[in-house]
């Protein structure tokens, strides 16, 4: 009866301590995870704001336009036929009043020019707005290119 009491007690505390040794094992996955979820996360939104930054196009503004109290917010490329990048969109701000034609000229990486769009602008001073320019269909406004406005 000894042996079966003593048995009983062993194998009791041998589950106890599997079962402790695996929760705190398991914690501490668990724990070291988070850790490297996080440093995950860091470094991959580190890589796409690089990416972002490294594949933005650079928008240039004459000086001309700039006397005339015209700036850029945000800007967007986007698709509009063909699956081609040609539709630029300004987001403007005016200082002063405007009225006129801005015209928009793509430059690839080896400064060839390969497209030019006009867009017709009304606005008054403090207005702000989105403004699109439509390229032609074979212009494929790619990464890093370069977008003069004047």
């Amino acid at each position: 009866m000894k042996y079966t009491q003593l048995f009983t007690v062993l194998t009791v505390l041998c589950l106890t301590s599997c079962n402790r040794i695996t929760n705190t094992t398991k914690d501490g996955i668990n724990k070291g995870g988070e850790v490297v979820g996080e440093a995950a996360t860091e470094f991959f939104e580190g890589v796409s704001k690089g990416v972002d930054h490294t594949l933005d196009c650079e928008i240039i503004f004459s000086k001309s336009l700039k006397s005339k109290g015209v700036s850029m917010g945000v800007y967007d490329i986007d698709s509009h036929a063909n699956n081609k990048k040609n539709q630029l969109t300004l987001y403007l701000i005016f200082e002063q009043n405007f009225e006129g034609d801005l015209t928009a000229k793509v430059y690839n990486k080896k400064n060839l020019e390969i497209g030019r769009a006009h867009s017709t602008i009304s606005a008054k001073a403090g207005d702000a707005g989105y403004y699109d320019f439509q390229f032609d269909k074979r212009t494929d406004i790619g990464y890093r290119n370069t977008i003069v406005i004047e």
